[in-house]
């Protein structure tokens, strides 16, 4: 098995039963439904397919919703494609009338307001570049310093304004709602800027009585400002290096990339890395050079998992596209066991004290006696997040009898999760994992193995017992 994860996006490209069986036998881990495309009821169709083959199938897969966030984009524009020339001046207003090259309008009814004489205004992904030369209440004059064609409803990023905007809108209200209805298992929000937003969401999933983990996109300078107090409020952070490239200089995005993974080590929450990994794939069955070093060296920066966008929803190639991150992963994670890396140590919250201090002792203890592989019990899914953030160099199996636990633990780097029933007592722990063990052939009789559980097991919370175990010829069903 490879131990980082992979995330795909579904679409048309990848909608079909047989492609979806055929991406979990390729390793994928987890299935996103990007809500800034398509209608719910789309996504209604797309997740009955998945989970008719998530029913058949034994490896754990998880379901992450993408909320929107508040997009601002251009209103229409007639004639289309009409260049914007460098050195002109453009007039943005808050109007849904049609528009031109030399006045068009926006759906931020606060663009006036919220823009300062001086502030840069990207469209299309930086594509088109302005800067704000004057303004008042109605209108906001801008002078054209990068030109290029203007389509109808291309986004437009502010990197240099407060955006008063909330993150979450009306239509991800909608989205969230529709997620607590369809039992996903995370829900990412997009354009961040602070821990109030993911408590706010989180808060509406307690009330719902919802057990949905919340995923902070970092992709606003207003994110990276208040970075470790996000990471410490989310259940995970997703690096959008799409947006983030836009907002921040190109240039600092691998940077970033590298400080946001290493926060999120520290502080013992999964990572993921996102936007182009292998763009090219969209169109083509072999990745570049330049996209293969790109996903072998976040996995070498410690990502947990890498994600995969329209090089799935509506690439040509999709089951390709799968099978070369897992071949990237998988010569990359030979490499890094090879290779010694400085240890953080997990900064958590003080009742994971006990069970970050297991964690830490464990990968100890594997290397010395050689051990093929770590099975624990987790009630809750946090002794083997913290497990995962030692990375640990053989495979951790992890067990529980809350599949939504099982599922949001597909997340977690090296971890195998299996949805079982509580057992009695330590002796029927240990007949379940010498089954699954066997049967999968992760390991051998005769080898080495680590447990971690507690007492009673099943019990949340209650993680304080290491056993050292050799594996006997145990094949019959627990």
């Amino acid at each position: 098995m490879i131990k980082t994860k992979i995330i795909v996006t579904l679409g048309p490209s990848c909608s079909q039963k047989e492609t979806i069986k055929s991406m979990i036998d390729n390793g994928v881990d987890i299935f996103r439904l990007n809500f800034s495309h398509g209608t719910l009821d789309a996504h209604a169709q797309l997740l009955e397919n998945l989970n008719a083959v998530r029913a058949e199938h034994s490896h754990t897969t998880a379901v992450m919703g993408d909320l929107c966030g508040p997009k601002i984009r251009i209103g229409r524009i007639q004639p289309e494609g009409e260049r914007l020339e460098v050195g002109g001046e453009v007039c943005i207003i808050h109007s849904e009338e049609q528009g031109n090259v030399n006045r068009f309008g926006t759906n931020y009814e606060s663009f006036s307001k919220d823009v300062e004489i001086g502030h840069r205004v990207f469209i299309d992904d930086g594509q088109i570049a302005l800067r704000v030369i004057r303004k008042d209440e109605e209108q906001t004059v801008c002078e054209v310093l990068v030109g290029g064609p203007l389509h109808s409803r291309k986004g437009i990023n502010l990197p240099d304004t407060n955006v008063r905007i909330p993150s979450i809108t009306e239509r991800d209200w909608e989205c969230v709602d529709w997620a607590i209805r369809h039992k996903v298992d995370f829900l990412a929000l997009s354009f961040v800027r602070s821990s109030d937003e993911i408590n706010q969401l989180k808060d509406y999933l307690k009330k719902a009585g919802a057990d949905i983990k919340v995923v902070a996109k970092i992709e606003t300078p207003q994110a990276l400002t208040h970075l470790e107090s996000i990471t410490k409020a989310s259940d995970a952070v997703l690096i959008a290096r799409g947006d983030l490239g836009v907002e921040m200089d190109l240039a600092e995005v691998p940077v970033l990339q590298k400080r946001i993974t290493q926060s999120c080590r520290r502080l013992g929450k999964p990572v993921i890395v996102a936007t182009q990994m292998l763009q090219s794939m969209i169109e083509n069955p072999v990745a570049t050079r330049a996209e293969v070093s790109d996903v072998a060296n976040a996995i070498m920066d410690l990502t947990d998992a890498v994600m995969l966008s329209g090089e799935t929803s509506v690439g040509k190639y999709p089951i390709k596209a799968v099978q070369t991150v897992r071949r990237i992963a998988r010569v990359t994670e030979e490499y890094l066991h090879q290779d010694e890396h400085a240890r953080i140590k997990t900064v958590t919250r003080d009742d994971l004290v006990l069970t970050a201090a297991i964690a830490r002792s464990i990968d100890q203890i594997v290397d010395d006696i050689s051990a093929k592989l770590v099975a624990a019990w987790s009630q809750t899914g946090s002794t083997v997040r913290l497990l995962s953030k030692e990375r640990i160099n053989v495979p951790v199996l992890a067990l529980s009898s809350d599949q939504r636990t099982c599922n949001q633990m597909s997340l977690y780097y090296g971890v195998i999760p299996r949805c079982q029933p509580t057992p009695e007592d330590i002796n029927q722990f240990i007949h379940i994992v010498e089954y699954l063990i066997i049967s999968h052939n992760w390991a051998r009789v005769g080898d080495k193995i680590v447990l971690v559980s507690g007492q009673p097991i099943g019990s949340a919370g209650a993680t304080n017992a290491v056993m050292v175990h050799t594996i006997s010829n145990r094949q019959s069903p627990p």
